[in-house]
């Protein structure tokens, strides 16, 4: 591995069962470690970092260039707690396509042995992928969601999204102690090599924008969808290319807008959870809003990060040394601590080393 930037190919196939038999075991031990030593909130921490989970994905032992590694390294996770997660307080819902959506149901699984809220948990997870396939219009389609949460309540995401055109994947990171709103600014990180026009409701500038979607949702659909009707018929400004009035189906937003009207839904947040009010009905609204009052809404990429650890010429950020520093530090003391096979240790703190003695 290299510092620097790390195109992140959508690789296909599975990890063979060697490796991830391994990789099971060696992170069920790290995790124990990690656990023992700073408590189940702090593994929620290190998980919702990208610099964190990138290195974790590394020591034990997957593709670090791949979009693969997101995939393979919580689903080893989740492997891993499985028979351990009552004893240490830590359970992972979810996972790649049809597991995620069975993310509710092993939520409200894992909640009758803890005692645990799974109604506000399995909110919390909807929400979160909710905003990254709707509220975050940046072309990565969700295909990967793992649920992470411990008996206190805390809970983080990791969710992953992919460009069929580009070939290319997108991770967003959630975590709940550092998250004031679901529809403002709410993720930790979202990492990508490539940034492009971007609808991003849940930005902060905003604001505008998502009391304009709220206002219409909760008016008459019928009202509404005259507005629609003249927006459809107006020359839109360049900008709009990803929200253009051929976007707007009246039928559709009316069936998505009778919805929000009979929930009596009147804020954003509230509009989103609706079952039905998806990226398409979004995309309507916040055009229909600007036009009509004036509310634009945010085209910047949320994206922060790269899935590497940075460059030394701060491309595509500054190195983060502390961060990197101490991911290395805590992998390196668990390693060391795991009950893990000689093998699997030493192939472990070999990675460890060469990543130790990147360039800097």
């Amino acid at each position: 591995m290299r510092t620097g930037i790390a195109q992140m190919p959508l690789h296909t196939g599975r990890a063979p069962a060697w490796l991830f038999s391994r990789m099971t075991l060696l992170a069920r031990e790290i995790v124990r470690f990690i656990v023992e030593e700073q408590g189940p909130e702090d593994l929620l921490r290190r998980l919702s970092d990208p610099f964190w989970f990138q290195a974790f994905g590394c020591v034990l032992g997957f593709d670090w260039h791949s979009s693969g590694l997101t995939t393979t390294t919580c689903g080893a996770l989740k492997e891993a707690l499985r028979p351990i997660g009552r004893e240490i307080g830590v359970y992972v819902c979810g996972g790649k396509g049809a597991a995620s959506r069975k993310t509710p149901v092993e939520i409200a699984a894992a909640c009758e042995s803890c005692g645990q809220d799974a109604a506000s948990l399995a909110h919390a997870s909807r929400m979160a992928a909710k905003v990254d396939s709707a509220a975050v219009q940046d072309g990565y389609e969700i295909y990967h969601h793992s649920f992470v949460f411990t008996t206190s309540g805390r809970w983080c995401v990791v969710q992953q999204g992919m460009n069929e055109t580009s070939r290319m994947a997108r991770r967003y990171h959630w975590l709940s102690e550092k998250m004031d709103d679901f529809v403002c600014e709410p993720h930790a990180a979202v990492c990508c090599d490539v940034r492009g026009p971007t609808l991003n409701l849940v930005a902060r500038e905003s604001a505008d924008s998502r009391a304009a979607i709220a206002r219409l949702a909760s008016e008459p659909p019928d009202k509404v969808i005259r507005e629609a009707s003249r927006v459809a018929n107006l020359d839109l400004p360049a900008r709009h290319a990803i929200i253009g009035a051929c976007d707007i189906d009246p039928h559709r937003l009316r069936t998505a807008l009778l919805a929000t009207y009979e929930a009596h839904a009147t804020q954003f947040s509230e509009i989103l959870a609706v079952r039905g009010v998806g990226a398409r009905t979004l995309r309507a609204l916040s055009l229909i809003g600007e036009v009509i009052y004036g509310a634009t809404p945010s085209f910047r990429d949320p994206a922060r990060f790269s899935y590497a650890h940075g460059g030394k010429d701060g491309v595509p950020y500054p190195l983060d040394r502390e961060t990197y520093d101490r991911s290395i530090e805590i992998l390196r003391r668990a390693v060391n601590s795991a009950r893990a096979g000689a093998y699997e240790k030493e192939r472990a703190i070999r990675r460890l080393a060469s990543i130790a003695r990147c360039p800097q």
